[in-house]
């Protein structure tokens, strides 16, 4: 009887079963949350603080380089996660037929993701020197002056974005591999019956029920490009100038200074970006899902 009360209830489990969790959850996410709501209003030391109401926030939205930070972390954002659509869905469809080597192929495409972030970023930035990194070095030998990639600013930001696409790709790779082979074969014969050829199954079937892994793909990617730091640091330290800038950098750059009220507040306008756009595109996005 007590099994069916849970039942009907909706939980087969006890309630404190879930109290570990809800401590866990409480402790390292829902009290630093409030703690960094708190301290953003504050001047504050490791030894004191001061409460100065919303005057961090006034100063932190009066610097021109948290301006320019907005605009590269949505520009790094868009390109990096659409990229990874672009390219994952592609390679998952290519590691999911007929080809000779496909589990080592696979592993070669999701060895970047396991490799550090610092690491990665060291590695390119010498491979992007403009004077003998390995990259120019191959584009000079057919005929191709390649371009100072991290210390010009028109190519800095973009630089950096084409590397985290080249590191995280295998992840969306990874995620429409498990949406691929999750479709029942039986769709893709019903297609070649009614005389579809590769091109149709793919745009009439495979792409359509893929869906739910492409909305993975979009909003953990988003997550991350919003949320970038480690590449863009180790690779430009932001610049030349403020040119590859992104919201996590000016922060870091505040806190460097010693005005950590202030880059709580950052902190705070960053977390509050990431759930402004995340949170109504991936119900926008479910909406859909589900009406499909």
């Amino acid at each position: 009887m007590a099994i069916a009360r849970r039942h009907r209830a909706g939980s087969v489990y006890p309630h404190w079963f879930y109290l570990p969790a809800a401590v866990v959850y409480g402790t390292l996410f829902l009290a630093p949350t409030v703690a960094s709501f708190y301290f953003s209003l504050t001047r504050w030391t490791l030894f004191d603080h001061e409460f100065i109401g919303l005057e961090n926030f006034a100063v932190l939205f009066r610097e021109p380089a948290l301006v320019k930070g907005m605009t590269n972390t949505a520009v790094y954002a868009v390109v990096t996660s659409g990229l990874k659509v672009v390219l994952g869905l592609p390679l998952a469809v290519l590691l999911t037929s007929d080809v000779v080597g496909r589990a080592y192929l696979r592993s070669v495409v999701f060895f970047p993701v396991l490799v550090s972030t610092i690491g990665v970023g060291i590695t390119f930035t010498v491979l992007m020197r403009p004077g003998d990194g390995l990259i120019n070095d191959g584009l000079a030998a057919i005929g191709i002056k390649g371009p100072a990639w991290l210390t010009d600013p028109s190519y800095a930001l973009l630089s950096v974005a084409l590397v985290d696409v080249w590191k995280g790709v295998g992840l969306a790779t990874l995620i429409y591999i498990a949406g691929i082979v999750s479709i029942p074969r039986e769709y893709f014969e019903a297609a070649t019956v009614d005389g579809a050829g590769r091109f149709a199954a793919f745009w009439h079937v495979l792409l359509p029920l893929c869906r739910p892994a492409t909305v993975t793909v979009v909003i953990l990617s988003l997550i991350g490009g919003l949320r970038s730091f480690d590449l863009i640091w180790t690779m430009t330290r932001g610049g030349p100038g403020f040119t590859s800038d992104v919201i996590a950098s000016v922060i870091y750059k505040q806190y460097q200074a010693g005005f950590y009220g202030l880059s709580t507040a950052g902190n705070v306008v960053l977390f509050l970006v990431v759930t402004v756009v995340v949170l109504p595109l991936s119900l926008l996005l479910g909406r859909k899902q589900v009406e499909l």
